[in-house]
Formats: C-alpha cells, sequence, structure tokens
C-alpha cells in the first residue's frame, strides 16, 4: 500500500530521514517505533502530503482523499461540540459517509455521552479520542495516527488498541507510538528507525526470531551469581548473567543442546531451583538492542 525509495529529508543542514526504504503492505498494521527525534512525525507528515521530501520517492496506492492522519495532538475551536468536529470532518473529507457514522465513531472512541459538550471543556486524553473519531469517520483505506495513545490512561488506551486491531480488515494502519508493548500486541509489521534511518523493518515475529539469541531464565531461592558462574563453565552457553539474587538469564548457541543439557547443568550445582521458563524477547528488549 505505501512505498518509499531513498527518503530523505532535511532541515537547516539537519537530516531528519536519511535513504528510507518504507514497505507497508496492504491490510497492514505497522508499528513505527524509535527515540525521540527518530523521524517518526516527519516520516508520517510526508506520507500524509503535510510535508515535502528533500529527495526520493513515494508510492502510495490510494487517493490521497482517500488518506487520514491523526496528529499527536489535536485541537479545534473549543466552541465546537465533539460530534461538530468529527461530522465537520466528515462532511470535508467523505460526504458520501451517511451522517450515522458520526455517532457510531465516537462511539468507537468512548465519547457519546460527551458528544453535545463543547471540546473547550474536555481533557488531554478526551481530545485525543476525538482526534481518532474525526480521522477514522470518513472510512480512510489509509490511516496515519502520531502517537495514538500517548495520553491516554489504561482504559482509554485499550479500546484505541481495539479499535485499531479491528480497523486491520478495513485500512491499512501506520502509527507511532513509544509504549512498545502496545505496538507489539496490535502490529504485524514494525519499522524501527534510529537517527533518520530505517534499521529493521518487517513482521513482528521475524523481528522478535532474529533480534536475540535463544535464552532462558534460571529462577533459584538465593545465590544467583553461583549459579551464573557455574553455567559459564559450559560451551553451550554464551552468557549467564544475574538479574537478581535469585535469576539468571542464560543465553545459549544451542537451543537443542540447551533443552537436553540445562536441567542436569543446574542441578549439579546443588542450588534449590523454583523454575526454569523459556525467556521470549519484548520488542523493547530487541528495540534497545538494535538501537544502542
Amino acid at each position: 500500500m505505501i512505498r518509499t525509495r531513498g527518503l530523505r529529508k532535511v532541515y537547516d543542514g539537519t537530516v531528519a530521514l536519511d535513504a528510507v526504504d518504507l514497505d507497508v503492505p496492504s491490510g497492514a498494521v505497522y508499528g513505527l517505533v524509535g527515540p525521540n527525534g527518530a523521524g517518526k512525525t516527519t516520516l508520517l507528515s510526508i506520507l500524509a502530503g503535510l510535508r515535502s521530501a528533500s529527495d526520493g520517492a513515494i508510492e502510495v496506492s490510494a487517493p490521497p482523499s482517500s488518506m487520514s492522519m491523526l496528529p499527536d495532538a489535536p485541537t479545534w475551536e473549543p466552541w465546537l461540540t465533539g460530534r461538530e468536529v468529527v461530522d465537520l470532518s466528515r462532511t470535508l473529507s467523505a460526504a458520501d459517509v451517511p451522517p450515522d457514522a458520526v455517532g457510531h465513531a465516537l462511539s468507537d472512541a468512548g465519547l457519546l455521552d460527551a458528544a453535545d459538550r463543547r471540546v473547550g471543556g474536555y481533557s488531554r486524553g478526551m481530545l485525543q479520542r476525538l482526534g481518532l473519531a474525526a480521522t477514522v469517520v470518513s472510512r480512510p483505506s489509509v490511516l496515519l495516527l502520531d502517537e495514538p495513545a500517548s495520553a491516554l490512561d489504561p482504559s482509554g488506551r485499550r479500546e484505541v488498541l481495539d479499535l485499531v486491531r479491528r480497523l486491520r480488515s478495513a485500512a491499512t494502519v501506520v502509527f507511532s507510538s513509544h509504549i512498545l508493548a502496545d505496538v507489539q500486541e496490535v502490529s504485524d509489521h514494525v519499522g524501527i528507525l534510529d537517527r533518520g534511518r530505517l534499521v529493521f523493518q518487517g513482521p513482528v515475529g521475524d523481528l522478535l526470531a532474529a533480534g536475540s539469541a535463544p535464552a532462558v531464565l534460571v529462577r533459584v531461592r538465593e545465590h544467583s551469581g553461583d549459579l551464573a558462574a557455574a553455567l559459564r563453565a559450559h560451551d553451550w552457553v554464551t552468557a549467564a548473567e544475574p538479574l537478581d539474587d535469585r535469576v539468571v538469564r542464560v543465553r545459549v548457541d544451542d537451543p537443542t543442546r540447551a533443552e537436553r543439557d540445562l536441567i542436569a547443568a543446574v542441578a549439579a550445582t546443588g542450588l534449590p531451583v523454583t523454575s526454569i521458563t523459556p525467556d521470549t524477547p519484548t520488542l523493547e528488549d530487541v528495540f534497545l538492542e538494535v538501537t544502542r
């Protein structure tokens, strides 16, 4: 659905995006992550046509009228009601969408009870939800969401994530977030931006599988440092790191051998063991690894 090649953006000599080759499959939920200042907002703004690129090519398999973008801090005239904001978005971007879509969008955003209040009295989180309702009401085929859950409490974040998940079948979604657990939960593809460069993109499962060496967490009642020292003596153990006095993360180069020999190696130390479990990497683990 979205493809860029060699995309660059330079502000007064500062490179914000450097040769970004983005590939967003049609119907995907594509999570865009990166440190502050990595270029996420700049990239979304260029895709939306709000900023121009300094160089490179952009291909979007949807007309501009079928794209919507939610900025990270949406604002409106304070005298408008929430319903008026969403209806205005509908009439300006997709007048053929029936008026009852306004109520559905407000309901999905958790704002139906506040729909007829003036937005000047909305909280920051309510404004974020209103922005999402105004973005989806036109039923776009491409949604660009810049930190859509950044100002929400846990309940509001859950509603937004559920909405993004439901949109997968109806639209292609690209959203940036600094909450990596949210990206991992709802995205099927992910792109990692670091200092303006796209250092990884692809299916989330591929990133998690390739990001770290296989690891196991071994929990003992005490003296995890002694256990770590003993396990390092085995040639199939690439690292044994105490996380605290009771937990050791063991990385191995041969998962099959670890499955066969780890229990015996731990038992040989004579330390009381409470559990041995796989250490499945999270998106945050891999993100820190590739951006350090």
